[in-house]
């Protein structure tokens, strides 16, 4: 047999890689750079970065693409599993190719992450045309909740059918969504229409990570996957600065439309460029497992979300949530472990890097939307900053975390590890949280951008490192699931960290302002039992009288001084659990070898035929 023909093992006999692989003459596949391209299929994650486990030839930066995503993602498995692992070779693409894949993703990547941030802003207003006081936690919580409990399935269900297909019915329920929402005339239409474009947002935010993985290898992935993170973070800070000008502009319907153009053109371009084999395979999908895990992961959002505001804590309606994600996640455990394409497959618990770095992205989630969520709140309530004005105080942040996001992960791809970056990373988000605990009502604007650059430059570091270490160790057929599971991990503790920060700053407000204002020898009336106490908006805060205005900014900053307290011990959880990782060098190759234009020449050759 030729060398070539060795690699038909693990391709799809059917396709033109295959036969072109087949038919070639022996001396010449063993030596083409197509074929030297392809790690052996028995290669293990250890033994990839080894120069006697690639290819002498070799490969540049310029075209990525040249180490098939398939026959890469077959050496991280021994043996059958790599085999078993890997379906199809997908083409090569040019680094122009990747570099319009990857603004698509972007774009899919922005606009899921703006959906979810740029409404706040806007409720008040939403609610003043549409009505439903008693409805408005519904209008953001319904999107947070379709949102996480959709991205794991999306990446299963693109694991069976393919990528391409499953993105492009996720932007179109988006877009779909979207426009419904804008035009939506009454609450409950308002809230059905944003439970469906969180059913879009997590299918684009899921996908848009497994579709980086399909195109390029772990190791020259860090370069663009530095993008995918500056995208949410720039998203995620931005989205009440744009929500702000919307509302004053053009109106609040306009938070919705905004995304549609921008998901249109990726659509676009992704149908054009993404050409990836077609996968399906012959199962049927665990419709069971779907409904245990989705109903799990509702009560237990639902009880995080609502509690302490629709429903105390001690009640029947969170007991009864509680006992439901208890019972959903044992019967979860019982019904994956049985069946033939499980959802959640239990061989990803098997994989350590899968179980610490998901730990990891819990408890960063955690913190870092706590964190980020307060930050506005902060310069707008205590700082009488308005919305707009503080949106543009957070560039510091998003300046941090673009920067380093981008410099990382180039560093990635020169050097094949990964480890030490959400090490430092970590490192520099416990710092910046221990610093925005020592916010105050008089502290310099200058150190409090200082204290917001260093949070964002140690997101930077972290956020996609951690899920493209779970792809390095992935399975081919686990690699959507895998990296949703990822992002899924991540956002539950982001929905869990806002709910629980959200009751620790009303319960000290509610001690804090009363014990102030004593001290100003003004007398209060209990509250009656409210859960919290109802201050109003920032602009009406701003119009309270003294010393009441001082003493609710006060009372504010030592809020949010114990939330950044309390998410410093977090943060130190999920830099152990980092550094329990056995690191695995980065499969794929370094850009400091070979000729730019040869290997240019060999994938477009290859994407041509």
């Amino acid at each position: 047999m030729s060398a070539s023909g060795s690699h038909t093992s693990v391709t799809d006999p059917t396709s033109r890689s295959a036969n072109r692989q087949s038919t070639a003459p022996a001396p010449r596949a063993a030596t083409s750079p197509a074929a030297r391209a392809v790690p052996s299929p028995t290669a293990s994650p250890e033994s990839e970065p080894s120069p006697s486990s690639t290819s002498p030839s070799p490969v540049p930066a310029a075209a990525p693409s040249a180490v098939s995503p398939a026959a890469v993602s077959s050496a991280a498995q021994p043996g059958a599993a790599a085999t078993a692992a890997t379906t199809s070779n997908p083409p090569a693409f040019t680094h122009k190719q990747i570099l319009e894949i990857v603004w698509a993703l972007l774009l899919c990547l922005f606009v899921s992450s703006l959906s979810g941030t740029v409404v706040g802003t806007a409720l008040p207003t939403i609610v003043g045309d549409l009505g439903g006081q008693d409805q408005l936690a519904w209008v953001a919580s319904a999107t947070l909740l379709t949102t996480t409990v959709s991205t794991p399935l999306w990446g299963k269900i693109s694991d069976l059918y393919g990528r391409k297909p499953l993105m492009q019915v996720a932007i179109a329920v988006f877009v779909v969504t979207s426009a419904l929402a804008g035009l939506s005339q009454s609450m409950g239409e308002m809230i059905a229409a944003r439970a469906g474009q969180g059913i879009g947002a997590g299918g684009l935010m899921a996908l848009s990570q497994a579709i980086m993985a399909d195109i390029v290898s772990p190791r020259e992935r860090g370069r663009y996957s530095g993008y995918l993170g500056a995208s949410f973070g720039v998203a995620t800070v931005a989205g009440p600065l744009i929500g702000g000008f919307l509302v004053d502009g053009p109106g609040w319907r306009w938070c919705f439309y905004v995304g549609i153009p921008i998901a249109v053109v990726a659509s676009v371009v992704l149908q054009k460029t993404l050409n990836l084999p077609r996968e399906h395979r012959e199962t049927r999908i665990d419709w069971l497992g779907a409904t245990v895990i989705t109903g799990a992961v509702t009560s237990l959002l639902l009880l995080a979300s609502l509690g302490g505001k629709e429903f105390g804590w001690v009640s029947g309606w969170s007991l009864l949530l509680a006992a439901l994600a208890l019972g959903g996640l044992v019967a979860a455990v019982l019904v994956e472990r049985r069946a033939a394409e499980p959802i959640l497959p239990p061989r990803l618990f098997r994989n350590p890097t899968f179980n610490l770095t998901g730990t990891a992205a819990f408890f960063t989630g955690f913190a870092m939307f706590g964190a980020m969520i307060y930050l506005p709140q902060y310069l707008q309530v205590v700082r009488g900053q308005s919305p707009t004005a503080s949106g543009l105080l957070t560039f510091p942040l998003v300046v941090g975390m673009l920067s380093v996001s981008v410099l990382s992960g180039r560093a990635i791809t020169k050097w094949g590890r990964w480890k030490v970056f959400p090490l430092v990373g970590l490192a520099l988000v416990g710092i910046g949280t221990a610093l925005l605990a020592t916010l105050r009502v008089d502290t310099p604007m200058v150190a409090v951008c200082g204290y917001m650059l260093i949070f964002g430059a140690g997101l930077g570091f972290t956020m996609q490192v951690l899920i493209l270490a779970v792809q390095n160790t992935s399975e081919r057929r686990d690699l959507g699931i895998a990296t949703s599971a990822s992002t899924f991990f991540r956002s539950m503790g982001g929905a869990v960290g806002v709910a629980v920060f959200g009751a620790v700053l009303s319960s000290r407000l509610t001690s804090a302002i009363p014990e102030l204002l004593a001290e100003h020898g003004v007398r209060v009336r209990p509250s009656g039992g409210s859960l919290a106490p109802h201050l109003g908006t920032p602009a009406e805060i701003a119009r309270l009288s003294e010393p009441l205005r001082s003493v609710v900014r006060e009372g504010f900053t030592l809020g949010l001084d114990r939330i950044y307290l309390m998410a410093v011990p977090l943060v130190v959880l999920a830099f152990l659990a980092v550094l329990a990782v056995r690191e695995i060098p980065l499969r794929g190759r370094g850009p400091d070898a070979g000729s730019d234009a040869a290997h240019e020449a060999t994938a477009r050759g290859r994407h041509r035929r």
